[in-house]
């Protein structure tokens, strides 16, 4: 096995009392690709700048292979103290390094070189930062969330160039498919230590649900183990407390702590959107709806329905007019000719990319409140300031911490608490997934599947995309938007099919009539006979929220059983046997729920005609 360009063994680091590292490790050979995972708050980006030598551990220790050349790429570059970006991107580069490379990497990434640092867009300055870092071509590359503020044919180019470097990557990144395309090592953060899967990031989910899964049968092991001591301590009478037992009450201390250390770790974010009245069906309608500044169309003769319950993906390049559009959309911005008609009771929120709305001075509890008292009113009903705070991984002494002061990550979540705390049935996302980790995209995810509003969504995630979205309006050049239903994966098979059918039939593929409104396209279907449902899945669908609801009734009746302290210490086989019921119980609801899911989706496909 080749000796390792880089490690980090058994590091330490307490940050104001509190341990963030204890023991975590993280090794690279030549050519290595190593993606970096945990939730934010769990010290990924601190490791990853300890193994850049940027910050130093209170314990522990880092090898560099001499000779090896590291770059680290942050998630907030500094480009002060330059005149342009060329001049930033070549002090990057080392002794017998090629400067032809640091223009060449700037033209494809959209720079010229001779921009004013001072007045770049946080895309433009992390492009800047990619070529600086990419430039000397480094033994050791170290990118923190590199796809942060950048488009989608930026990331594609980006995990392209990646994917032919002979450098070894270390990754941070909250992009499925970017991690997925590119590492071939996990290393998963968590509670201050580090455990590695020898695969890439497409492997680790199922990977870490199975170590979780073990965690908490131990877990649950320790637990029993602890309520037979509980038992004995009571029922034992004078006898536990004569000396021959004080080894025993303090193994039962010790017991006790060792549940509180498999309990101690971040916690998970809690998401509740704050719903607000139901809005009319029609949420709204474009006819030919144009938008030009000067000689540049940046939307041309859209015509558009959205509906109640839609989740529309906008995509496009940087500078396509994405901003443009949903302004256009949401009656923010007036169009140059067609119209734009609104539903009723729409109840608009939006959370937009750069955080232009989080004032710096502003404190973390004046965010959230305005400035009005210490209750946060979630799902129409008052909730605590700090306990709000908490569902989003905050803690009490951060109420008066100003937002400036605050992590990228912490910022976002930040955004994403204030959002849903206001009644909605429009949610307006401008690249939400921005400094999230995993599972909270997982989270939101989830919380965007059960919102019954309308959400407009920008995004250069594609598994996001993919996961969330109904329909996907994409930019096609001079001011074009085309519709195409499903997700991002959809929308590029559905392209493929237009190209070669266009191909087959020897002509170049055209442009859709204009003034005519965008249709879903159905091609992928066309050859297929038209879907019924048959009696058994009718009979099914009417008698699957019954069987779920005595489902559930039942286990939570096993669950009471199985929660009496007692219950284990009177008959431990009774305990076992409840629990095994309990179990198969669970997953045959979570089979039923499945079954009706599928079966309500067919049926709202039939009567919509799709």
């Amino acid at each position: 096995m080749a000796p390792p360009l880089l490690f980090l063994r058994d590091i330490y680091l307490t940050f104001g009392g509190t341990p963030l590292l204890e023991g975590a490790d993280l090794s690279l050979s030549e050519g290595g690709r190593l993606c970096l995972v945990g939730r934010n708050g769990s010290g990924k980006s601190t490791l990853l700048k300890i193994a850049a030598g940027l910050m130093e551990a209170d314990g522990g220790e880092r090898f560099v292979q001499p000779g090896a050349t590291v770059r680290y790429l942050s998630q907030e570059p500094d480009l002060s103290g330059y005149a342009t970006t060329r001049q930033y991107v070549e002090a990057g580069l080392g002794p017998g390094d090629d400067p032809h490379r640091a223009h060449y990497l700037l033209a494809q990434l959209g720079l010229s070189g001779e921009e004013n640092p001072d007045r770049l867009s946080g895309g433009e300055a992390r492009r800047s930062a990619l070529a600086r870092a990419m430039a000397p071509e480094p033994d050791i590359l170290l990118l923190d969330e590199p796809t942060n503020h950048l488009d989608l044919p930026a990331i594609e180019w980006l995990e392209k160039t990646l994917g032919g470097t002979g450098s070894a990557l270390v990754i941070i990144s909250h992009d499925r498919r970017f991690l997925e395309t590119l590492s071939r090592a996990t290393v998963w953060l968590d509670g201050g230590v580090t455990r590695r899967l020898e695969r890439g990031f497409d492997h680790f989910e199922d990977w870490r649900d199975g170590v979780v899964e073990q965690a908490e049968l131990e877990r649950h092991k320790l637990n029993r183990k602890i309520v037979r001591e509980i038992n004995w301590l009571h029922y034992g009478g004078v006898t536990a407390r004569r000396r021959r037992n004080q080894g025993r009450l303090r193994a039962l201390t010790a017991l006790r702590q060792q549940r509180r250390e498999q309990r101690r770790g971040p916690g998970q974010v809690k998401m509740t959107v704050t719903e607000g009245e139901v809005s009319g069906k029609l949420v709204a309608e474009a006819k030919g709806l144009t938008k030009a500044y000067g000689n540049l169309t940046v939307v041309d003769n859209l015509s558009l329905r959205i509906q109640r319950g839609d989740t529309l993906g906008i995509v496009g390049p940087n500078g396509a007019g994405k901003t443009t559009l949903v302004n256009l959309l949401t009656g923010a911005l007036q169009p140059d000719a067609g119209s734009i008609r609104h539903g009723a009771n729409l109840q608009m929120v939006s959370l937009d990319q750069r955080r232009d709305s989080l004032e710096p001075e502003l404190t973390l509890s004046e965010a959230l409140t305005g400035g009005r008292g210490d209750m946060v009113f979630v799902a129409g009903k008052p909730k605590h300031l700090i306990a709000y705070m908490k569902d989003f991984l905050f803690v009490p002494e951060q109420a008066g911490t100003p937002i400036g002061a605050l992590s990228g990550g912490e910022r976002g979540r930040l955004m994403v608490a204030r959002a849903l705390a206001q009644p909605s049935n429009l949610l307006v996302l401008d690249e939400p997934t921005n400094d999230l980790d995993l599972e909270t995209l997982d989270l939101f995810q989830e919380m965007l599947d059960d919102y019954a509003g309308t959400v407009l969504l920008v995004s250069h995630d594609r598994d996001f995309l993919d996961r969330v979205v109904t329909s996907v309006l994409a930019f096609e050049g001079s001011g074009r938007w085309v519709e195409y239903a499903g997700g991002y994966s959809d929308m590029l098979t559905q392209r493929r099919g237009a190209a070669q059918k266009a191909a087959d039939s020897g002509a170049k593929p055209r442009n859709r009539k204009r003034g005519v409104s965008p249709e879903r396209s159905t091609d992928a279907f066309s050859s297929n006979p038209k879907r019924k449902m048959s009696f058994k899945d009718m009979h099914a669908h009417k008698t699957l929220l019954a069987r779920i609801e005595a489902l559930e009734a039942e286990a939570e009746r096993l669950q009471a059983m199985l929660a009496d302290p007692g219950y284990y210490a009177r008959d431990p086989e009774a305990f076992s046997k409840t629990a095994a019921v309990l179990e198969a119980i669970s997953a045959e609801r979570g089979a039923a729920e499945d079954q009706w899911l599928q079966l309500e989706l067919l049926r709202d496909e039939l009567e919509s005609g799709q």
